[in-house]
């Protein structure tokens, strides 16, 4: 496998993830932009992002913490 080609699958995995994480937080209770830019924030803890509204913090509150 080329270099070029380990890029687009690399990519591609990662959009996957992005996808499945953006995904995740729509589900917990986050609006579709902060849903977003918390799946692309790949220093973000996914479960500690859900955690934060299942604790009762507002989506505000919970993207303050978190970025």
């Amino acid at each position: 496998m080329s270099a070029a080609e380990l890029e687009i699958v690399f990519a591609t995995e990662t959009d996957r993830i992005e996808h499945w994480r953006h995904q995740a937080l729509e589900r917990a209770g986050y609006d579709p932009e902060s849903a977003l830019v918390l799946a692309a924030s790949h220093d973000v803890d996914l479960h500690e992002a859900v955690n934060l509204l299942e604790r009762g913090c507002s989506v505000d509150l919970a993207l303050q913490i978190l970025l």
